[in-house]
């Protein structure tokens, strides 16, 4: 199997970080989990970038990503769109359409996934719930008019869940990164490997105190980037923009 990852933060696995302040996330266990699953190594590249929205996914991975040879990808985009005031979501909607069909048009098996819904914690967050369930919907009716198999990330109510966000309450936990792993090994037809931790204890709402330490830590650098047209995955790369290769463990 020859898989490749393309899309934004979630997908590169922000909030999944290791000691020396790289990132894993579910793509990376994804990778290791079908090696496990299958008794032999797994051929991965993962081409997500922070920040991205959906035009530059397209623009930038997808082609690079076909040029592998994989028979895998899977496709996230348009989560930095929703965030953003006046989203133009039947430009999502049939961007990422297109994407799905030049995907599954070059040979290779796309796997589409709706990523989490982090509303909880954010402000405005009903109004991009909203926004959110219009994407997924549409969505899944891509996916059933391709035939693809479709991985509904937003729909689990565990996922949506404060315990299962990191700090900026924008990206997954670890524990939220081997949970939407678990869903994509399911999708597959393959179980997730038993020493993942999927699960975590609830957390209490954040104090007043809390939310303006989170509004001053997370919330104004993000405005200011989006008022000085700056994204936090300017000037970087993809973590592994060619093959790896992933071995079963054990």
């Amino acid at each position: 199997m020859r898989y490749v990852a393309i899309g934004d933060s979630f997908t590169e696995g922000v909030g999944d970080e290791r000691p020396d302040g790289s990132v894993r996330g579910w793509a990376d266990l994804v990778a290791q989990g079908l090696a496990d699953a299958t008794g032999e190594p797994i051929e991965y590249a993962n081409l997500a970038i922070r920040g991205r929205l959906l035009g530059p996914i397209i623009a930038e991975q997808i082609e690079p990503a076909l040029a592998l040879g994989p028979t895998l990808v899977s496709f996230n985009g348009g989560g930095n769109d929703m965030l953003r005031p006046g989203t133009d979501l039947e430009s999502v909607i049939a961007q990422t359409d297109a994407a799905l069909r030049r995907i599954q048009a070059s040979g290779a098996e796309p796997l589409l996934l709706a990523g989490a819904n982090p509303t909880v914690g954010l402000p405005n967050g009903a109004r991009i719930s909203a926004k959110g369930a219009e994407l997924v919907a549409a969505a899944g009716v891509t996916a059933a008019e391709l035939g693809l198999r479709y991985t509904d990330n937003w729909s689990d109510p565990t996922l949506a869940q404060r315990q299962y966000w990191s700090h900026d309450r924008l990206h997954l936990a670890p524990v939220g990164h081997h949970r939407v792993a678990t869903n994509v090994l399911r999708t597959l037809g393959h179980d997730a490997p038993a020493d993942w931790m999927i699960d975590a204890d609830p957390v209490a709402k954040p104090t007043f105190r809390e939310e303006l330490a989170f509004a001053r830590q997370h919330v104004a650098p993000w405005i200011k980037r989006r008022l000085t047209g700056k994204s936090s995955g300017d000037g970087r790369t993809a973590k592994y923009p060619g093959w790896v290769r992933v071995f079963p463990r054990g």
